[in-house]
């Protein structure tokens, strides 16, 4: 194994997960998140790559290729989510339930909001971080942070009425 396969198998090893997450939550499709993370790793390997770690470094810039192939994906028509199987006991039902219920308000979230919460919320990184991925102003991320909680907080009240924040 050359120095160049051994780099590139040690960053997939590093950033699979989180960029596998974002994908998949971004498209709801297991199989569309696999695709657009194998096609950002390999868009590394070819001759014109545009990563520059001059400017950017791995981490963002694979996660800004996952939401450009996340955006065209859900631009084309005949788009499908995967949807799990309920599970039998009770408890795991609803579990079940709520956690679809989440991520379908998290998709019905202004595409804005919802890259900005995903990013924040489920990769932890960095406001700072997300301004860079997306290309947009610290004030934005937190305005689009901030818009995106409140109105997860109203699409799922029913859900946890007794959720709301004590002053």
């Amino acid at each position: 194994m050359d120095r160049s396969t051994a780099a590139i198998l040690r960053h997939f090893d590093e950033h699979h997960g989180p960029l596998f997450r974002f994908a998949w939550r971004l498209t709801g499709s297991i199989a569309d998140a696999e695709d657009i993370v194998q096609e950002c790793f390999l868009a590394l390997l070819r001759p014109g790559c545009a990563f520059d770690p001059q400017r950017n470094g791995l981490r963002t810039y694979l996660l800004g290729a996952v939401r450009n192939q996340a955006l065209k994906r859900l631009q084309q028509p005949a788009a499908s989510a995967d949807t799990p199987e309920p599970l039998t006991p009770e408890r795991e039902c609803y579990a079940a339930e709520l956690k679809q219920v989440v991520a379908r308000a998290i998709r019905q979230l202004p595409e804005g909001q919802r890259e900005v919460l995903l990013l924040a919320h489920y990769e932890q990184m960095p406001l700072a971080e997300i301004a860079e991925v997306l290309q947009i102003e610290l004030g934005a991320v937190k305005s689009r942070l901030q818009r995106a909680r409140a109105n997860l907080r109203e699409t799922l009240a029913a859900y946890g009425p007794n959720l709301e924040r004590k002053p």
